[in-house]
């Protein structure tokens, strides 16, 4: 007899590709809008993951789709597009996937994989430039769109970067400077890292370059002040299989704990290799954050796991059926910058967690506090996504919990710095937590706003979507201010 395995009800938010929508005025379901909450939340992730009755690879094939929500006097207007890059636009034609991708490789006979470039998903995260959005994705370079209706411009090169280049998804922007800095992998059998300043409008001013050890799979970096600090786990592209269309890149990953964490830390000015080390195996999806300490030593913090299992979690997800155990928790590494030698390596939190951010106005300096989504307490890691939005007092240890009850799934907590940060506001309120959350027992979607030090209580307000959007990954805040 087959047990067919009992859905949980995140599964709900992924059943169906998701409905764009237009500019709709959105509907307060409790609360009240911040009188001081004027900007725009977007938010991206990987919309569409069936065509006719084939499913992607691997959630990270998903087709992007962007959320945008405009809170002004007027109230709260949300707007959800697919991010038209080429691929979409042929696989949406033709109904059927076309192109290899992280976890697919390409339709038809395998020589296939060497015609049809890779397609680019934009799909994991947005930068919000004055004039632009940036939809961002790993292997490609950037596709811009309009701030206010989501249209797509086009694709992107910042004026600057080669065909051969791409802009990862997760660029840091110096709150003191507005310079922005990122970096893209090349590929090969060696792959070179390359790294970028940007101007604060997105204009290229400066890059670099680094050969790697191998082809690593690097997702994101630490701005630190003056420094960019790279962690690059041992996970390694097997070249063969990809290269021959016989396997996509997920398939290809290799995990070879042997090899150690690599450190690799840059001058933030020139881009220049400062130091580089060796140190235990780990692998990390992403930074919170980092800065110079007192002792002139670099303070990372991070979400870690001990091997690579991860990726085949994520790769569960669009099945609507997870059981792959997979724990990061949260840790902290001091590493001296001039020998990239490690002071102390040290777990900070066990709780189980991801998409760990700061208030942007804190990126390359000391913090206090850490935001990121954690599971409710009691639920068996491996079953469900991420139920519950907390903040990490750095200087207590303390975590608090936003519990959202039964059957609802937060996205990242994005937050958003009150006008008034002065002691003499409510409650010592500092800004607010903005999360969408798929609730599973309505099946529908929502934005819910809540004060950022203010957790254990109900959200301030909670605006309704017209339909229901489907778990992602990254978002930002743009203020009108």
């Amino acid at each position: 007899m087959i047990t067919v395995p009992k859905l949980k009800a995140w599964s709900k938010a992924i059943a169906r590709p998701p409905q764009e929508f237009d500019s709709t005025p959105l509907t307060i379901i409790s609360g009240a809008i911040p009188s001081n909450l004027r900007g725009s939340l977007y938010r991206n992730g990987p919309a569409r993951l069936f065509r006719g009755n084939k499913r992607v690879g691997h959630w990270f094939d998903g087709d992007g789709a962007i959320l945008g929500v405009h809170f002004r006097d007027s109230g709260a207007t949300g707007i959800y597009r697919y991010v038209q890059t080429q691929g979409y636009q042929h696989e949406q034609s033709a109904d059927a996937f076309v192109y290899p991708n992280y976890g697919m490789t390409a339709a038809g006979a395998f020589w296939n994989n060497w015609l049809k470039p890779i397609k680019n998903a934009a799909n994991t995260s947005v930068l919000a430039l004055p004039d632009r959005l940036l939809a961002l994705w790993e292997g490609g370079k950037p596709h811009a769109l309009d701030l206010e209706n989501l249209s797509t411009i086009g694709i992107d090169d910042l004026s600057g970067l080669s065909d051969k280049q791409s802009f990862s998804a997760h660029p840091k922007v110096d709150p003191v400077t507005g310079k922005i800095f990122n970096y893209g992998v090349s590929g090969g059998i060696n792959g070179i890292l390359n790294l970028y300043r940007c101007d604060s409008s997105g204009k290229l001013e400066q890059q670099n370059s680094h050969t790697l050890s191998g082809l690593p799979l690097i997702h994101d970096f630490c701005f630190a002040g003056q420094y960019l600090v790279f962690l690059v786990s041992p996970v390694r592209v097997s070249i063969p299989p990809v290269a021959l269309g016989l396997k996509s890149y997920s398939e290809s990953l290799q995990w070879k704990p042997e090899l150690g964490t690599e450190i690799l830390i840059f001058d933030s000015d020139s881009l220049s290799l400062v130091s580089r080390n060796q140190t235990d195996p780990w692998y990390q999806w992403h930074f919170a954050n980092g800065y110079v300490n007192q002792d002139g030593n670099i303070v990372t913090e991070f979400t870690r796991y001990e091997d690579f299992a991860t990726n085949q979690y994520l790769k569960e997800v669009p099945s609507g059926y997870t059981e792959t155990s997979a724990t990061g928790t949260l840790w902290s590494l001091t590493i001296n910058p001039q020998t990239a030698k490690v002071v102390s390596n040290q777990q900070i939190s066990s709780v189980c967690n991801e998409f760990p951010l700061v208030d942007p106005e804190k990126v390359g300096q000391n913090w206090r506090y850490t935001y990121l989504n954690v599971h409710r307490e009691g639920v068996i890691n491996g079953a469900e996504l991420f139920n519950a939005i907390a903040r990490f007092d750095r200087e207590t240890g303390e975590m608090t919990i936003a519990d959202m009850g039964d059957n609802s799934y937060p996205a990242e907590p994005i937050f958003v710095s009150s006008q008034d940060n002065s002691s003499t506001s409510p409650l010592g309120q500092q800004g607010w937590l903005l999360t969408v959350v798929f609730d599973g027992n309505t099946e529908q979607s929502e934005v819910r706003i809540y004060h950022s030090d203010q957790l254990e209580k109900p959200p301030i307000c909670r605006l309704g979507l017209p339909s229901i959007i489907p778990h992602g990954f990254h978002g930002t805040w743009r203020s009108d201010q």
